[in-house]
């Protein structure tokens, strides 16, 4: 899959709540290419760098469907999971657990995501992908597929919430605190 990641890898900015691209629905990558390669590399790094445990290709101002998952922050090689196209496929259970996101910072907020999820995707190799996904595993598979569909953790909060979130993030760009 990435074997040897190169060295010269980039650290990509990463949107903030209030970017357009992170409203619009991703597109289907049709083709493995070196570019998209590349972009899973650097996505790989630039979540590791942040550090987070997911990233979606919106939130690097790439509107594609690829994702990167790795619960381990860069300690367990095993556990790097990078998809194209993924989806779930069927989920059952409610988990309510407090998230966060690289694209909205300094905001963690408990969210109801299923507490089980059957995932399918296709690998950087070409090859199909299927998981079956209980608890974090699932709640951040969800939370990355829900940012393919232009939808960020926030919209599954109360509307009171929203707005705050809404106005405190309003207040940061007219201060130059938030792009």
């Amino acid at each position: 899959m990435m074997e040897q990641i190169e060295k010269d890898l980039t650290i990509m900015e990463i949107m903030i709540y209030g970017c357009p691209v992170l409203k619009e629905k991703a597109a289907r990558v049709t083709d493995i290419t070196d570019d998209v390669i590349r972009l899973a590399q650097d996505m790989v790094f630039t979540m590791q760098a942040a550090p987070g445990i997911g990233l979606a290709a919106p939130q690097v101002n790439r509107s594609l469907r690829l994702i990167t998952i790795d619960l381990s922050v860069g300690e367990k090689e095993e556990q790097l999971i990078v998809l194209l196209n993924p989806e779930v496929v069927e989920h059952e259970g409610k988990a309510f657990m407090e998230e966060g996101c690289l694209s909205v910072p300094e905001v963690n907020e408990k969210v109801t995501r299923p507490a089980r999820a059957v995932i399918q995707g296709t690998t950087l190799d070409g090859n199909d992908f299927a998981l079956e996904a209980r608890d974090l595993l699932a709640r951040v598979f969800c939370h990355e597929i829900d940012h393919l569909n232009g939808k960020l953790f926030i919209e599954h909060l109360s509307p009171l919430k929203q707005r705050l979130i809404k106005q405190k993030f309003k207040k940061m760009r007219e201060s130059g605190g938030a792009d």
